[in-house]
């Protein structure tokens, strides 16, 4: 989302600090590492997954500080990669934004988990209520772990920054609601169709790419 310095206070940067971290380690317990070594093709997507977000998160659109609007992609990675290595990609992706001057390295914890880390758990968590509801048409997998799943990702890292900005002090409610609030949904619908679109492409001609697709459940 673009947080710059100076946006939060000491406090809130130690708070997310912490958090990022805590999530940070509890995706690097989860992945297993060993069979990642030894998976090329894995390999492949996840580094690939990384320099296509760098150079895509280059992209981006806003006046205010801390209130810049740009694609995540964050929905695909998730349910190609899984959410653990979703992050990691994620994360490595946001150092390439970093080297490039558009993300201050003060700052990386902030955008990790507001850019990376909400929207990576919010797609985890509807691929697991859709395995949940244990649908047996495949478009249930595409409309909402993908379509449906990539609007909630961003609506909810989008809630999350302006919860930050707000109560730092840097911005009234009436000035978030004014610049980016209110626009949050036609945010919502172009990713969602980037990252359907995505999904739908990797489930017609490399379902074994979707490493969170179960296809023996779908007729």
């Amino acid at each position: 989302m673009g947080m710059t310095e100076n946006l939060l206070s000491t406090s809130q940067w130690i708070l997310t600090l912490v958090i990022f971290l805590a999530i940070l380690v509890r995706a690097a317990r989860t992945i297993d590492w060993q069979g990642f070594r030894k998976d090329n093709a894995l390999q492949h997507s996840f580094f690939g997954a990384a320099v296509v977000l760098g150079f895509v998160w280059q992209l981006r659109a806003g006046l205010s500080p801390g209130l810049a609007i740009h694609v995540f992609g964050i929905t695909v990675i998730t349910l190609m990669l899984g959410w653990a290595l979703a992050v990691m990609a994620g994360l490595l992706a946001l150092v390439i934004t970093v080297i490039t001057g558009r993300e201050p390295l003060v700052m990386f914890a902030a955008n990790g988990l507001i850019t990376v880390m909400v929207p990576a758990m919010v797609s985890h968590g509807i691929m697991l209520w859709e395995r949940r509801r244990n649908f047996r048409n495949f478009f249930a997998y595409i409309f909402f772990c993908g379509f449906f799943g990539a609007g909630l990702a961003v609506a909810a890292a989008g809630i999350v920054m302006c919860l930050m900005l707000w109560s730092s002090g840097v911005y009234t409610f009436d000035e978030l609601v004014h610049e980016y609030l209110r626009y949050l949904p036609l945010f919502m619908i172009p990713e969602g169709f980037v990252n359907g679109t995505f999904v739908t492409g990797l489930m017609v001609f490399h379902p074994d790419r979707l490493t969170t697709l179960d296809q023996r459940r779908y007729r």
